[in-house]
């Protein structure tokens, strides 16, 4: 289950929306500060526990598959989360099929991890690739 890597540490991307285009009408106390701060403390957290971590926010579908298609053919990833905000919305099924099938193409040695939440991207990274393996 967990993945090879070439490099001295695992290597981890986040694909996700920016928490400016969130919407959070719904969601009182909830602010795109808030989700930024969660997402930026995630990222620390895999640096932390021995990861390359980085995030790669993209906006709702206009540059988004740029975005991401550029980040992937920077360097290699072990695994690619990909977020909530992105995979359970049902306006956005074809930006995460075109997320999907650009990690598919560009990536296809990364293992791929879903988040429930902005908070626990870590322990999705981790069920894929374990830190010293």
């Amino acid at each position: 289950m967990n993945s090879v890597t070439t490099h001295p540490k695992p290597r981890v991307l986040g694909i996700g929306i920016d928490p400016i285009f969130g919407d959070f009408s719904t969601l009182p106390g909830l602010t795109a500060e808030l989700i930024r701060a969660t997402i930026d403390a995630q990222i620390e957290r895999l640096r932390t526990l021995g990861y390359e971590a980085e995030s790669c926010l993209v906006d709702l579908g206009e540059s988004a598959e740029q975005t991401v298609e550029s980040v992937l053919r920077s360097r290699t990833f072990d695994c690619v989360v990909i977020g909530a905000g992105i995979r359970e919305s049902p306006e956005r099924l074809l930006l995460f099929e075109k997320i999907i099938n650009l990690v598919h193409m560009l990536a296809p040695q990364s293992r791929i991890a879903f988040n429930r939440t902005p908070a626990d991207t870590a322990e999705a990274a981790q069920r894929w690739i374990k830190r010293g393996d």
